[in-house]
């Protein structure tokens, strides 16, 4: 029966993830990035196809990301006759990461450029001094979990 190896390869997906949040300083940007707007976006009234069009950049920046990942770890270390194409391999798959991300941002202006829901968004905040608390604290939260070494990384000495 097939079904089993079908569900199966979720695992095997989740790993992937997985290994890229753990491993990738990119991936865990992209991935507080995208938590930091979905809660802009509860303040902005979106419609449903707007909360798509946000779903589909988010998703499509982490799966660039993923894909990027892969890219680097597959061409890693080539024998000499190869490495000219692996890092130009390297580079293209950064590349869409990076086209992708910059269309994902203007789209986001295009989105969130509401400037009285902006001025309501502060004042929700200014009115609930403890949660623009806890924002303000999640800010060094996210860059430590940004740009801290690697979980699987042993301590050296």
């Amino acid at each position: 029966m097939k079904c089993p190896a079908f569900f199966r390869s979720f695992g095997y997906a989740a790993k992937g993830v997985c290994a890229a949040l753990r491993e990738e300083r990119n991936m865990r940007f992209h991935l507080c990035a995208a938590l930091y707007v979905y809660i802009a976006s509860a303040f902005m009234g979106f419609s449903a196809v707007e909360y798509a069009l946000l779903t589909i950049l988010v998703c499509g920046v982490l799966a660039l990301e993923l894909v990027n990942s892969a890219v680097e770890r597959a061409v890693t270390a080539p024998d000499s006759a190869h490495w000219l194409a692996a890092g130009a391999a390297k580079d293209m798959a950064a590349g869409a990461v990076l086209v992708f991300s910059i269309g994902a941002a203007v789209c986001g202006v295009l989105l969130f450029w509401r400037p009285a829901r902006l001025l309501a968004m502060g004042g929700w905040f200014l009115a609930h001094l403890p949660l623009l608390l806890l924002l303000c604290a999640s800010l060094p939260a996210a860059w430590i979990f940004v740009f801290r070494p690697p979980w699987n990384q042993k301590k050296k000495g």
